[in-house]
């Protein structure tokens, strides 16, 4: 497999542990309504989609509503709560080391993303930070993928899309970008359901192989 000329990653687990907001926001949403509530662990195994696409399904004519609940709940919450996936830090450090550009494609609220880059200090890092709503369509759609490329100043065919479910992965194939894997997938059925290029279990191994093949 030939080496990036530039990465572009997913966020939420796959450089930071937001979920606990994320979580907040959701629980906060279903009361409101009289649903069920979902457990932490639940949510990280049914969290893919974004708002805009997965609300109206979830709560119907009262989405908008729902939506502005768990908005005010998680921005009430998210950067307190947030931490940095094992190795993410060093990885994002270490592809900007190398000389390569790179940016996010979420599917969280474009202004949350950016304030939690900002957060970390990981902002001056990043070409571009695309999350849901920047862009026509969300992932998987390749929209995002059209707006972060010119950024990087690269063909998707030069760029590994790094995430951690299978709907990275095919987001990743659907604009032509390297489809790569941090972690095994649990949720999504394992790696051989996500379909990745290529896998890797953490942050460091990622950032330890780029190191190695600028070295090769």
């Amino acid at each position: 497999m030939t080496a990036p000329r530039g990465i572009l990653w997913d966020w939420d687990n796959t450089l930071v542990d937001g979920w606990l907001a994320i979580a907040a926001g959701l629980n906060a949403a279903f009361d409101r309504f009289g649903l069920p509530r979902w457990t932490l662990e639940e949510v990280r195994g049914r969290v893919r989609r974004s708002l805009r696409e997965s609300f109206p399904e979830m709560f119907g004519e009262n989405w908008e509503a729902a939506r502005d609940v768990f908005y005010a709940e998680v921005r009430a919450r998210h950067l307190g709560v947030l931490t940095p996936m094992p190795g993410a830090g060093g990885a994002v450090a270490a592809v900007a080391a190398l000389g390569l550009p790179q940016g996010v494609i979420s599917n969280k609220q474009g202004p949350l993303l950016r304030a939690e880059a900002a957060h970390l200090g990981w902002g001056g890092h990043f070409s571009i930070l695309l999350g849901a709503g920047d862009a026509a369509a969300d992932k998987p759609d390749p929209a995002p993928f059209r707006m972060a490329l010119p950024a990087l100043g690269l063909p998707a065919e030069a760029v590994w899309y790094v995430g951690d479910t299978a709907l990275d992965m095919e987001a990743a194939r659907r604009a032509g970008c390297t489809a790569v894997l941090l972690g095994d997938a649990a949720h999504d059925g394992g790696p051989e359901a996500a379909a990745p290029d290529l896998a890797f279990p953490d942050a460091t191994a990622l950032a330890a192989y780029l190191r190695g093949a600028r070295q090769g």
